[in-house]
């Protein structure tokens, strides 16, 4: 059996993957990726959020990133009957980036993927990690290539960023239920004939259909948009019929959304993901680190998944890159702390959306702009700005604001 040495070996290809792998090279260490599929391959996660950026320029794709002609993303709108919230990325309170991009992610991946490639990353596609072993830190990982060949490739350590995969968490049997409920998910691109002219194609819209159900819709440059209803399981149980026929029903019964896209044509069969939500025992080993989804997936509401999954990704590749040179890394306090804070944020307005409380305050008639630009940096993705009260006491700041704009509506209804 063929054995290749490398110093880094990083699991799967996505943007979590390709930016880990794109630090530990700029550092001047070999590093491989192993990728189960071939590239171009679908995937959800389509709106970015502008923290992205930061980390694109960081890895040095971002230029190619923008080459491509990508839909601008500028903010975010929420919508409720006829009730109506904005959000503007260059209002935001933190210091960053203004704009990001809504992506296909089967090109856009394949974008990024490449250009690494071209830095001299090694990259070898329609692969699958079998089997692991551990000696101390360094490794021997078995796989398989797509003619079930297989061979063993020896590092010094590796960098999980299999995503859905959870290929580690797998093998080690690390996996763990998330503490958010479960809810599932419907969705397809339409070939959006009827997009209304405006800004509203800057920006990702959500539709709160109902208290415990949302929608997403999110242009696309090249004339595709994508749809998606989220919610609990029972919620699509209400529907029958093909996943199709359930899309279209439930379609037709949002009015914000039906005029637009009934009877418009799908690019491919409404794809259902159930219960996505999954946790982890432990973020990193002896010989291993943890990275994007394969960590732990969230919710889709705020589009926070490639976020981490880049913010991850770069930190994991150059704490690697510093060990492997002979630093002492701290791993509970200069990773796990860093990214278990900023799940922890989003996790606050996550929960806050799904039990009404953001609804308060996005939709109240009035909420002073300071503040408001505040919850917009925790939207764009900056989870990490300390000096933002809405990230640094975020459980408090968001409650005390919903019950002030509570009360201050109830005062207004009783005169």
């Amino acid at each position: 059996m063929n054995t290749e040495k490398v110093d880094v070996l990083v699991i799967g290809a996505g943007p979590s993957g390709a930016m880990a792998a794109s630090m530990v090279n700029k550092n001047g260490l070999k590093v491989k990726i192993v990728e189960k599929t071939l590239f171009p391959r679908f995937v959800i996660g389509e709106s970015l959020l502008t923290r992205c950026m930061d980390h694109f320029e960081e890895a040095g794709v971002l230029d190619v990133i923008k080459e491509q002609g990508y839909q601008v993303k500028n903010g975010a709108i929420f919508l409720m009957g006829e009730d109506r919230c904005e959000f503007d990325f260059s209002e935001q309170f933190t210091n960053g980036w203004e704009w990001t991009w809504q992506v296909p992610r089967d090109e856009f991946d394949k974008v990024i993927a490449d250009k690494v490639q071209s830095m001299g990353v090694d990259i070898e596609y329609q692969t699958t990690v079998t089997d692991i072993q551990f000696n101390g830190s360094d490794s021997i990982t078995t796989v398989t290539d797509k003619d079930g060949n297989e061979k063993k490739i020896e590092a010094k350590f590796i960098i999980d960023s299999s995503g859905y995969g959870r290929v580690i968490p797998r093998l080690l049997d690390l996996n763990t239920p998330s503490t958010l409920p479960t809810r599932d998910t419907l969705f397809t691109q339409f070939i959006d004939v009827n997009r209304p002219e405006g800004h509203d194609s800057n920006r990702i819209v959500i539709v709160a259909h109902r208290p415990d159900v949302w929608i997403w819709v999110i242009p696309f440059s090249n004339g595709n948009t994508s749809v998606g209803f989220v919610g609990n399981p029972d919620f699509f149980k209400e529907v029958n019929g093909t996943p199709e026929e359930k899309l279209r029903t439930l379609i037709a019964s949002e009015p914000l959304i039906k005029d637009r896209f009934v009877g418009s044509e799908m690019r491919f069969e409404p794809i259902s993901i159930s219960g996505y939500s999954i946790a982890v025992k432990q973020l990193y080993g002896e010989g291993f680190v943890l990275t994007g989804n394969s960590t732990e997936f969230l919710d889709p509401i705020f589009s926070a998944g490639v976020t981490f999954a880049t913010e991850s990704g770069v930190l994991a590749g150059k704490l690697v890159s510093k060990k492997l040179k002979g630093e002492t890394i701290d791993w509970d306090t200069e990773y796990v702390k860093p990214i278990l804070e900023g799940v922890e944020t989003f996790r606050t307005y996550i929960e806050s959306w799904y039990d009404g409380t953001l609804h308060k305050i996005f939709f109240a008639e009035k909420i002073d702009q300071s503040i408001k630009n505040k919850i917009c940096s925790v939207l764009a993705g900056y989870v990490w700005d300390k000096s933002n009260p809405f990230v640094a006491r975020h459980k408090q700041s968001v409650s005390n604001l919903a019950n002030f704009l509570t009360k201050k509506k109830e005062k207004s209804e009783n005169k």
